[in-house]
Order: structure tokens, then sequence, then C-alpha cells
């Protein structure tokens, strides 16, 4: 009879979403992510552990019985905190930013919460409605000719990254093309770029089956400002057009990665429409600040593109994933990436009044990014989001303007934007019988880098551009004020002091 009675007992189950519970663990999480901000510039910005730290600090497996929140947000603060950069440090300037805001997060916050996979209109209609309003909402900000927002036949759509937007373009243009000349020529087909454009570019060509030798990184130079110049282009395309290969897609960029050079887009785009190319405008890092009028000039030759993308998470105060991307021709992304399988059939779909957004982009799940992007821009404000962006320019600057007054110094490439590219003068570097003047300064610079991020008061990354090492201030992150500029710009000089002491 006992064991009866104990095989009748139910065993006790978990609540992992329990309403009360949940209101008292996500204020604790709050709590320490609050004190994170508040003391995020105490922490050396770069991470200063080894490879490998971790799995000396973690058990070798899971835990059998369940732990309090306190003592897991114990073990981040004791175990993981060390390994992290902090990229929403004031201090950060490395890379491109990562801006958080209140809105980005909370907004992030409800769309963790609602959980919804809103790979059509059907799975969550307010999450692809939302997002075709909020990309319209943002395409107006930027000025983007009618073409590209969906009251004028185009259409935009949250990718994850600007990886993403890339493959998904250059796949609808290679179906595209292929469908004119035939399948069996996809070995003719050619991708270009510039040898300062993102290496997105040549990962996407290689996914989508493009022959890696028809893939062309053109040639740019100083005195252009190492941006993709037409001549150089149609020079290229002819010589591939001569060998009997088929020109397909363009990658101008607005702001590379390395130096923030700006493609000139109408030019660009009169030669590659010649060839009946589709030109996709990366503006990853820079596109955000052509919400403000006296940087929307960037942008001008985007209407003769095809797609255009930038990414809110890096410098708009949207956190990490959101890249934006708008395309002229949304058919010819569904095209090539719809997919229809009877479980998803359903009547909105049949009907043809409605987006599904599983066929703009590469997975069938998707997140409901489009909520902290509307939380963004409604809690801020076009006014004050032009503010923040205006804010770091000025901050960079300043920045330029210390380095002109010490003449150890040189500013590279100019500035477009809030990101400089500087060194040590190859005028202060001593002279070294083995090597050349510029690869001793190339060695000096590069020392003086990592010196001062193992020094962990500030984290700066570098670049190589025309054989020239250059190292990168890029002012992004939301806590940074001037103040820390001004305090880099010290720290800097004392490293750069103690280097050319012992040279």
């Amino acid at each position: 009879m006992q064991m009866g009675s104990q095989e009748n007992q139910k065993p006790e189950t978990i609540k992992p979403l329990d309403p009360e519970e949940f209101r008292r663990q996500g204020h604790i999480v709050v709590d320490f992510l609050a004190d994170y901000y508040r003391n995020v510039d105490k922490y050396p910005v770069r991470s200063q552990v080894e490879p490998g730290y971790l799995r000396e600090r973690l058990p070798e497996s899971a835990p059998h019985e369940p732990e309090p929140i306190e003592k897991i947000l114990q073990d981040v603060q004791k175990d993981i905190v060390p390994g992290i950069t902090h990229w929403q440090s004031p201090n950060y300037f490395a890379y491109f930013p990562s801006s958080g805001s209140i809105a980005g997060f909370l907004g992030e916050m409800l769309s963790t919460g609602f959980n919804v996979v809103g790979f059509n209109w059907m799975s969550s209609p307010a999450a692809t409605e939302l997002e075709s309003i909020v990309m319209d909402w943002l395409g107006k900000m930027l000025k983007l000719p009618n073409e590209f927002l969906f009251s004028g036949g185009g259409g935009g759509v949250l990718q994850g990254t600007t990886c993403e937007a890339i493959l998904c373009t250059l796949v609808a243009a290679r179906d595209h093309m292929l469908n004119k000349i035939g399948r069996d020529d996809i070995g003719k087909l050619v991708v270009y770029g510039s040898d300062q454009t993102h290496s997105a570019l040549q990962k996407a060509a290689q996914i989508a089956g493009i022959d890696p030798k028809n893939f062309r990184a053109v040639q740019t130079t100083k005195a252009t400002a190492f941006g993709l110049t037409p001549l150089a282009l149609r020079s290229t395309i002819e010589s591939d057009v001569e060998a009997g290969l088929v020109p397909l897609f363009l990658c101008p960029t607005i702001g590379t990665t390395s130096s923030t050079a700006v493609d000139p887009l109408a030019p660009l785009c009169e030669v590659a429409k010649e060839y009946g190319m589709w030109v996709h405008v990366d503006a990853a890092y820079a596109g955000s600040s052509c919400i403000c009028p006296e940087y929307r000039h960037f942008l001008d030759g985007v209407e003769n593109a095809d797609s255009f993308s930038f990414n809110a998470h890096k410098w708009f105060l949207t956190t990490l994933d959101c890249c934006c991307l708008w395309v002229k021709n949304p058919n010819a992304l569904v095209k090539a990436l719809s997919t229809y399988p009877e479980y998803l059939r359903n009547k909105a779909t049949d009907s043809n009044q409605v987006v599904d957004y599983k066929d703009w982009q590469i997975t069938l799940s998707r997140r409901f990014r489009s909520l902290k992007l509307w939380l963004v821009l409604r809690s801020y404000g076009v006014a004050n989001l032009r503010k923040f962006l205006r804010s770091h320019i000025q901050m960079a600057k300043n920045f330029e303007g210390l380095i002109g007054m010490d003449k150890r110094f040189e500013v590279v490439v100019p500035r477009n934007f809030a990101t400089v590219c500087f060194r040590i003068s190859p005028i202060e570097i001593g002279k070294n019988h083995t090597v050349s003047k510029e690869e001793a300064t190339n060695e000096f610079n590069c020392k003086l880098l990592e010196s001062i991020n193992e020094a962990g008061k500030i984290y700066m990354t570098h670049a190589v551009i025309g054989g020239v090492y250059v190292i990168r201030f890029c002012v992004g992150t939301t806590l940074t004020e001037n103040r820390h500029v001004n305090l880099a710009w010290k720290s800097i000089q004392e490293h750069a002091n103690a280097l050319l002491s012992m040279s």
C-alpha cells in the first residue's frame, strides 16, 4: 500500500515563469546592471584574462540541484566580469561602438519577454507591422528615396548584422542575373568592392557560390582618402567583361572600417548601372550620422542604388543586434529566399496582403527587433538622437585638435565622422638600420598601442591603411563625455613619453 501511495504522488515541478518570482529576480538583475553601468569606468577596459581562464574557475558539469539568482550573480561578478571587454565603458574607443541605452535595453526586455517567433505575419501580426512602420520612419529620417519605403514599392527589414544584409542582397542579385544568363554561368559572376570594403562582402560571395577568383578588391590610394574611384572600378570591370565575365554586384561603403573612408556613391552607381549591376550601399557605421542634415550629403547618389543598410546597434542607441536593410525591389529578395511548406500555409499569406519577413532573410525564425528600435525612436526623438551623434563628432574633433597641438603625432587620414586615425610621426622614430623608416614607425606605433591597452585605462584598436599602421580612436560609447577624451589623450601622451625615452 505504501508503494502505491508513493506512485500516486505527483513529482513537484519547477515554475520557470512564475510572475512574482520573475518580478523579484528581474529587480535584482536590473539593480546589478545599474550598479555595473555606474562603476563600469573603474574596470580595465580590455579584459586582462588569459585564454582558458574560465574553464579553470567553473565546475566540469552542470549543477544537479537549482541555485539561487543571488549566488549566480555573485559568480557573474567574480568570474564573468573579469573576462568581459567593457564595450559600454566611457573609456572604450576601439573598433566601432556598440551603444546601449535605457530605451534599447527595455525594448530588448519587452521583445525577450513576449518571446514571439515572428517568421510570418500570422505568427505575430504586431511584430511584422511594427517593423514595416518603424523602417519607413527611419527611412524618412535618412531622407531615403521613396522607392526604398513600403509606401513607394520598396521596403525595409531588420537583419541581425550587415553580414546577413549583404548576403541576402547578393543572393537576390545572383538569382536575378542567373535567371537571365542561365544557371550554369554562375562561374562567370563577379563581385566588386575596394581594398577597404569590410570582409563581410568576401564572406558573402563565398557563401553565395561566387568563384573566389571572381572577387575584386579594387585598390584605393591616399590621394583619394582611400575611397573607391569610378575610374578604377570601370577599368576593373572592363577587363572582366573582355575576359567574358559578368559584373554582378558592387558594394560601396559609407564609413569604412579601417578609416571611415567614403566611396562616392553617385559616380560609382553610374558605372554600375551601365553594366546592369546590383549596388548595395554599406553604411553600417556612418549611416546613423546621416539623420543629421549636415551629413546627409554622404548618401547623395543612393537613389541609384538597389539596397542600403546601416547598423542601429553601432551608433544609434539600439542594442545588438539590429541591422536596418532597405531594398527597392523586395520581390527580388522573396524570389531568392522564399520557401512555402504546407505547415506554414495560411489565409493571410495566400491573400498577398501581408509581408512575411521569413522570405526577406536567411533564417526562418526571427526576433521582435522592431520593439527596441521603436522605443529608441519614441523615447529620444529625432532631435535628441541628432544631438547625441553630434556630441560624439564634436568630441572626435576635440581629440583631433589635441593631436594637432603635439607635433610628435599626426592624423593620417581625414576625419569624416567620430573616428580619428593617428600615429606617432616617423620624424620622432630613431634610426634603425635593420628596417626601413616606415617599418620602424609601424613597429613603434604597434608597441605604443599595446602598452596603452595593457594598462587598461582606455582601449583602442588599429588598422593598416596603405601600408601605414594607424591607431584608431573611435568616439561613440553612450557614457563617453569630453573629460574621458581628455583623459585618454593624457594617457596616450604618457605612454608615448615612456616609449620615446627608451628608443
